[in-house]
């Protein structure tokens, strides 16, 4: 039995095919075993998820029930826009109720609505969520509850947003509050609220709304004249992260300050929410780093 000068050859090549394999593993190997830093934020609670997905890309406390300031109103917005037969240009005569919820509650923030004017229910939906005026939100819960007299509309209305939140499996949620301005039972966690944010988003007048850093509308005065509200949108990450696309600020004495936000680059789109952070400018740098982090999972 001879081997032969060919099977020299074979065998060599199949020898260095082999080292070829073995090398370019020994260079790809740090490669593949490089992770991404998980971020670190100052907010209490955070959680990140791929829009397209829902796949959770980043938790922190993601389940704990915090209080939630005026990210409250995404299902104020969200409430009124699953009404059936719904007429966005329908108009709500501002009362004085709404004003003077304002002057007595000291965390209310406002769109300065003016007793007497009649507004619209899409301007309210701006009023509401870019200045993030307690006052609208007060105008659409007396408008889109039911019953006799304004306490008893309201609490229809907070009835509507329990049991929204119910619908949309938010297991940790519950409100009793229009707004925000909580009575000791209006919480929700970090992965509830962008559960609730990536379901509003899918109303087409909610994006346009939260996509807006300023608006000029013009509404009719009581004398059937007319003035022009300027409203500028809370969330700073509009203008200053590429790609942001919403959602909501919120802050409290108890809530701190809290962010829901999404934004969508190359087809992708991220949202999250970040609870209880230290600042206003803290918790737009907690935003912006689970952006980040959420891009290049």
């Amino acid at each position: 039995m001879k081997t032969g000068i060919k099977g020299i050859r074979r065998v060599s090549a199949v020898a260095i095919t082999a080292g070829a394999v073995l090398t370019a593993g020994a260079f790809a190997a740090p490669a593949q075993a490089a992770t991404l830093p998980t971020p670190t934020i100052t907010a209490a609670g955070g959680f990140v998820m791929n829009n397209g997905t829902g796949k959770s890309l980043f938790t922190k406390a993601a389940d704990t029930r915090r209080s939630t300031g005026s990210t409250t109103k995404i299902m104020t917005a969200r409430v009124v826009l699953g009404q059936p037969n719904l007429n966005l240009d329908s108009k709500v005569t501002v009362q004085k109720a709404y004003s003077d919820y304002i002057v007595n509650n000291n965390w209310a923030s406002s769109a300065r609505l003016i007793v007497g004017d009649k507004v619209s229910v899409r301007q309210l939906l701006y009023g509401l969520m870019l200045p993030s005026g307690c006052d609208a939100a007060y105008a659409l819960a007396d408008k889109f509850g039911s019953g006799s007299t304004r306490d008893a509309r309201v609490k229809s209305f907070i009835s509507k947003m329990n049991a929204t939140a119910k619908s949309l499996g938010l297991t940790n949620t519950h409100f009793d509050s229009f707004d925000g301005i909580g009575h000791g039972s209006n919480y929700s966690t970090p992965r509830d609220l962008t559960k609730l944010a990536s379901n509003a988003m899918k109303y087409s007048t909610f994006r346009t709304v939260v996509g807006t850093k300023s608006t000029k509308q013009k509404v009719t005065t009581k004398s059937g004249g007319y003035r022009y509200m300027t409203w500028d949108n809370t969330n700073t990450l509009l203008g200053s992260y590429a790609g942001t696309i919403g959602v909501k600020t919120g802050s409290g004495p108890e809530a701190k300050y809290c962010l829901v936000f999404a934004a969508t680059r190359n087809g992708k789109t991220v949202i999250g929410a970040v609870l209880a952070s230290s600042s206003v400018p803290n918790r737009t740098a907690d935003a912006k780093k689970l952006l980040d982090y959420g891009f290049k999972k």
